[in-house]
């Protein structure tokens, strides 16, 4: 499991998280694109995944914001500059031990060492996009992410920049703002 992300069958995996809580609530959903980052041609998925954005517009970005600040699995430092749709991302150690500590795997050794993310520039050409963001653990990063400069260090920071993003917090992940 350490070559690429999930299986969408494991408890841990995003698209099987956004099938189950959206998908499958919204029968009239006219197309929901997932990333198959099990793969067996990881490079041809991501291939596919790039041609597709190259046509299309995202409408509504799902992402998330994690303890280290990164955005879609983005650690810091980000590159904010990549123009790649899709790419393949080191997970980094903060990233990694909060997957652990948030109880999706058995131990740290079998957290996946990569991901495939959408990068932080084609984030950033979605229409809407929508986090949710619980927890104290996160406290720190939505200060940062919302109140401090825009930084490849906080990469959720971008956010700040985009015309229709909504952090949804719960007074826990707010408790640092000011």
């Amino acid at each position: 499991m350490n070559m690429s992300v999930c299986p969408a069958t494991h408890k841990a995996s995003f698209r099987g998280y956004l099938r189950q809580r959206v998908v499958e609530r919204l029968p009239a959903l006219a197309e929901f694109v997932m990333v198959g980052g099990d793969a067996e041609d990881l490079r041809g998925e991501i291939g596919r995944l790039n041609d597709r954005l190259g046509r299309d517009t995202v409408d509504v970005c799902f992402a998330g914001v994690g303890e280290n600040c990164h955005l879609a699995f983005n650690d810091p430092p980000a590159d904010f500059t990549i123009e790649d749709p899709y790419i393949v991302v080191a997970l980094d150690e903060a990233c990694r031990r909060q997957q652990l500590g948030e109880g999706w795997f058995e131990n740290f050794d079998a957290v996946p060492q990569r991901a495939v993310s959408m990068g932080i520039r084609q984030t950033m050409k979605s229409r809407k996009i929508i986090l949710s963001v619980p927890d104290v653990r996160k406290a720190e990063a939505v200060r940062h992410a919302a109140q401090g400069p825009v930084s490849p260090e906080f990469p959720a920071s971008i956010l700040q920049q985009h015309a229709d993003a909504t952090l949804h917090l719960d007074l826990a992940s707010a408790s640092l703002l000011g």
